[in-house]
């Protein structure tokens, strides 16, 4: 009995000396398809040559043969296939527009110009029309010499020495000069609106003018509108 003892002890102190061994679950095992069963068909075949199939012996009369055949089994399950994240896609880059560069030409100025008897034109520039007047329009004053002699203008065949002291000095004879009518500069509105305007009358002009006449009209029309696309913004 002492020595079923000892041997009791040992045994427990041996089984306490072996290292726990871990054990790794088992990896998923895909079901198995059971195994399919037979059955018997009975091939009945009457008086009539009718033949029919059953699962039970065929009736008193009937010809009967028997067969075994196995029975269907529905597939085992498909294991779901872990489905890979495919990387994002790159954004498409915007298409490229076809890039056009347009130069304008800066507006172009419009002055109005008036004329000495008080009528109103308009020019590209502050130059106005040139005119020629005598002098004495401007102020100039003309030669009345006092001497003894006495006053001689308007009388050319007198012949005037006057003293130099007796002429005040400048003095102007039957001299002119030129002058140009005075412009003053339109604002850019305005000059958008006359252009509209002389538009319009170019092409009420246009239904009465002669042919040479309506070529001079559309010349002038096309640089109206080349105008107006530059400067007023189009049409």
């Amino acid at each position: 009995m002492r020595a079923v003892f000892v041997l009791a002890i040992c045994v427990l102190a041996f089984a306490g000396s072996v290292p726990a061994q871990t054990v790794a679950p088992a990896a998923p095992v895909a079901p198995v398809a059971p195994v399919a069963a037979t059955v018997t068909v009975y091939r009945c075949t009457d008086a009539g040559g009718m033949v029919s199939y059953s699962s039970t012996p065929c009736a008193a009369g009937s010809k009967q043969q028997i067969r075994s055949s196995v029975r269907p089994v529905d597939a085992p399950p498909r294991l779901a296939v872990p489905q890979v994240a495919s990387p994002p896609a790159k954004p498409e880059a915007a298409p490229q527009g076809v890039q056009r560069t347009v130069y304008l030409v800066p507006p172009r100025p419009m002055f109005e110009c008036t004329t000495p008897d008080g009528k109103r034109y308009t020019s590209d520039d502050d130059r106005g029309n040139p005119r020629w007047v005598p002098l004495w329009t401007l102020g100039y004053p003309t030669v009345r010499p006092t001497s003894s002699l006495g006053s001689n203008i308007g009388h050319p065949e007198r012949v005037m020495h006057p003293h130099p002291r007796d002429v005040n000095w400048p003095v102007a004879t039957g001299g002119g000069t030129w002058i140009r009518d005075a412009c003053v500069q339109l604002p850019p509105a305005d000059v958008c609106a006359r252009l509209r305007d002389r538009r319009d009358a170019i092409r009420t002009r246009f239904f009465n003018a002669q042919e040479k006449e309506r070529d001079t009209l559309r010349i002038e029309e096309r640089s109206v509108n080349a105008r107006l696309d530059n400067d007023c913004g189009g049409h």
